[in-house]
């Protein structure tokens, strides 16, 4: 495995999961694209998204949306099956993101398949393009009236 796309990888997610807009910034490439199923079904762009989610995330004590009403919560992530392809300044890495929040009734685990495209851009790292796809088996024909 590449230990320095590694190292750089969890810097960046660790900064999404601490709500950190200035580590977002730092590891994220302005012109950023990205697919999030759950989201939209349509490619978003830029950085503003991320930032309005994570700002608001911040105040509300939560992580990728996961809290519980009037508790403190506790989340880490975890990155199962993750394999990393590097060509030069350019890598990608492929994963199943596993993120669990303790909650009083017990841990919750929410997941999803994730690609992120990795540039190194005049000496450092970012992220270019994110996308998303559900951890589990979705139809692959869209259900009727949808």
């Amino acid at each position: 495995m590449d230990q320095e796309v590694h190292e750089f990888l969890l810097k960046h997610l660790q900064g999404i999961m601490n709500n950190d807009i200035a580590s977002y910034h730092e590891t994220t490439a302005k012109d950023l694209t990205l697919y999030e199923w759950w989201v939209t079904t349509h490619r978003l762009e830029g950085l503003p998204f991320h930032e309005f989610m994570m700002t608001s995330n911040a105040e509300r004590g939560s992580v990728f949306g996961a809290q519980d009403k009037g508790h403190e919560t506790q989340s880490r992530f975890d990155l199962a099956n993750l394999h990393i392809q590097r060509y030069g300044d350019t890598a990608i890495a492929s994963y199943t993101l596993l993120i669990s929040t303790a909650l009083p009734e017990g841990v919750k685990v929410a997941s999803h398949n994730e690609s992120r495209v990795m540039v190194k851009i005049n000496g450092a790292w970012k992220v270019v393009h994110v996308h998303k796809s559900p951890a589990w088996s979705a139809p692959h024909v869209q259900a009727q009236g949808n």
